[in-house]
């Protein structure tokens, strides 16, 4: 009798968590479903990296320093290269940079080895970047790095201002072709340890953490 007792009693306590869990995103306007989907969600990743301006090159052609240089693509979308002149990069993938520089250096050099590494993203910079804003003391755009949590950038913003909300703060995931607001409970995080909703971040997230009405 006792553990069929603890057993209701613990079906009890799992379902006020849920309908508490549900109210919660009620308060903040959002639909339950949307923030399950949008913490399940990942950002995709590049499958193949493809040039575009404002990215840094290295082109090195075996046994010929001459003609290895560091450049930039240009905001036309093409580099330029010794003996050969404007080549166009933007759009493509290093590999199929470093071809096309081969074909046209074969007509001066016999079967030249060209090789193109990326020395700088610049291009893709602001893709994979995460921002906090709102009632922080230094509002900031920073890399995104693996593993970053949502206190990860709050501390990286200098932490709250005197005036945060810090409970109504809110995530702004993009899913598809929606932006999902996703509560979370900062100061619980802050001041009582509560890392339920000290979510990992994902590239292009934003964090905004409101002021409490005076």
């Amino acid at each position: 009798m006792m553990q069929h007792w603890k057993l209701k009693i613990r079906a009890l306590a799992v379902m006020a968590v849920a309908v508490m869990l549900g109210a919660c995103a009620g308060m903040h306007g959002v639909s339950q479903d949307k923030v399950d989907l949008a913490l399940k969600h990942k950002a995709k990743q590049l499958e193949q990296y493809k040039l575009g301006p404002a990215d840094v090159v290295s082109v090195s052609v075996w046994r010929n320093p001459d003609l290895s240089v560091s450049v930039p693509v240009r905001p036309d979308g093409k580099i330029s290269a010794p003996l050969i002149g404007d080549v166009q990069a933007a759009g493509l993938a290093p590999e199929e940079l470093a071809a096309n520089i081969r074909e046209k250096l074969a007509v001066y050099i016999r079967e030249p080895q060209v090789s193109v590494v990326v020395t700088s993203m610049g291009s893709h910079e602001f893709l994979s970047r995460v921002r906090v804003t709102g009632a922080v003391r230094a509002p900031a755009t920073m890399p995104y790095r693996e593993g970053m949590t949502v206190l990860d950038i709050v501390l990286s913003a200098g932490g709250l201002n005197e005036f945060a909300n810090a409970n109504n703060t809110m995530l702004y995931r993009k899913v598809g072709n929606e932006t999902v607001g996703v509560p979370v409970y900062l100061k619980d995080i802050l001041l009582k340890g509560d890392i339920r909703t000290n979510y990992e971040i994902q590239p292009g997230d934003i964090l905004t953490v409101p002021e409490r009405l005076l």
